[in-house]
């Protein structure tokens, strides 16, 4: 009987543990499966929306997809002949839109709908084209062609603090001495991404550091000392800054955002999902019951059991 119980709790152990981990592993590889749809030929449409077409061939060479968009480095950007400081923080904003979206691959707008009390989170979600036509939108057509090339995007204007309306009237290509049209482009920028957006461009048009973005600034090409090469991998891994998008990049706080993370998300899914993760917590609840039933079972055979081949007592026998 013992040997029959001590079989039935290790086969009930491994049970638990198949679920548990198979359970963890649905959860990652559910992850992994969203990145995993968006292939090279996703990602070059992708430059097309973003506004950085000039580098599709480069990234289609690389046969650069979501996961590598992920996890992608400063490296491996100006190894894909992109140097421009601009064109880095354009595809930086752009893979946090991403994220934000859980790497949905429809979550990008590149044409107007009802944008009645539209929110920043959706701005974010504009492509360079539907950038362009909201500068036609607000009296701006003859310079919206200027965009072409620029890796301007929502993305870009609404999470990117270092970009603001002068940087976008720079490259718009609005002469400083047109005061007027310069008010009238600030006027609406600034209504279209919201008070925290700019609260925080204005934060860092304050810091003493802060140099306006241009479209000829370059990005400066990290600088290895001798020496450090064995632990360079490992430093890179570590080290968040060397990420194009950081893993830690701070997330907005707005409501908009919170609610856009799971935009596209089906709520009869969502629904099924919690149900699924309800029934496996049930039935490790009921493993866990069978497990403390066969232990106590365990342990009553091996008390008879210690009984059974227990010497009789001493003393009881000399008084008997």
């Amino acid at each position: 009987m013992m040997s029959d119980a001590s079989e039935m709790l290790a086969a009930a152990l491994e049970q638990m543990d198949g679920i548990i981990a198979g359970n963890h592993s649905a959860l990652g590889s559910e992850e992994d499966d969203l990145k995993g749809k968006l292939d090279h030929h996703w990602v070059t449409r992708w430059l097309d929306d973003i506004g950085l077409p000039q580098y599709k061939s480069h990234f289609d060479e690389a046969r650069v997809d979501g996961r590598m968009l992920h996890y992608m480095m400063v490296e491996d950007l100006l190894s894909l002949k992109v140097g421009s400081v601009l064109h880095h923080l354009s595809i930086k904003r752009a893979i946090q839109v991403l994220r934000l979206n859980s790497y949905e691959p429809n979550c990008l707008r590149r044409r107007p709908s009802d944008e009645n009390n539209i929110t920043p989170a959706e701005i974010s979600q504009w492509t360079n084209h539907r950038v362009m036509e909201w500068l036609r939108s607000v009296d701006l057509a003859e310079y919206a062609p200027n965009l072409r090339g620029s890796g301007v995007h929502g993305g870009l204007m609404v999470l990117e603090p270092r970009f603001n309306v002068e940087a976008l009237a720079l490259l718009l290509n609005i002469p400083p001495n047109k005061t007027l049209l310069r008010r009238h482009l600030a006027t609406h920028f600034h209504l279209l991404i919201g008070s925290e957006a700019q609260r925080l461009k204005q934060d860092c048009l304050e810091n003493p550091d802060y140099t306006i973005l241009t479209a000829t600034a370059k990005v400066k090409p990290r600088r290895l000392s001798f020496g450090g090469f064995g632990s360079l991998r490992k430093k890179r891994l570590e080290d968040g800054e060397e990420y194009v998008c950081p893993m830690n990049v701070e997330m907005p706080k707005s409501s908009s955002f919170q609610r856009g993370v799971c935009l596209y998300e089906d709520n009869l899914e969502h629904l099924e999902q919690m149900e699924d993760s309800e029934g496996t917590v049930r039935q490790i609840g009921a493993f866990s019951e069978g497990i403390n039933n066969l232990t106590s079972m365990l342990k009553e055979d091996e008390f008879f059991r210690e009984m059974s081949v227990c010497p009789p007592d001493d003393n009881a026998a000399t008084s008997d």
